[in-house]
């Protein structure tokens, strides 16, 4: 199945668009997707534990993807 994702700051600079068509199988977590997001040229330059959203919701590494979710990484921030 074909998954939309969003990229946001560091992400979108590093992989070089603001978001990706990224196929994974029938029943993939975000986990998994993230794997594959982690084979991308640049991906080896980016922070390892991104904040996920799944069609607009927070989402824990094992959520089950659906066909036509909409997946959003927004990198980690830090501030004070």
């Amino acid at each position: 199945m074909q998954l939309t994702v969003l990229l946001f700051a560091s992400y979108a600079d590093r992989l070089g668009a603001p978001s990706l068509s990224v196929a994974v199988h029938d029943g993939a977590t975000v986990r998994e997707l993230l794997g594959r997001i982690s084979q991308l040229p640049g991906a080896s330059e980016l922070p390892p534990s991104p904040l996920v959203a799944v069609n607009q919701r927070y989402a824990s590494a094992d959520q089950v993807l659906a066909a036509g979710d909409e997946v959003a990484l927004i990198p980690p921030v830090a501030g004070g």
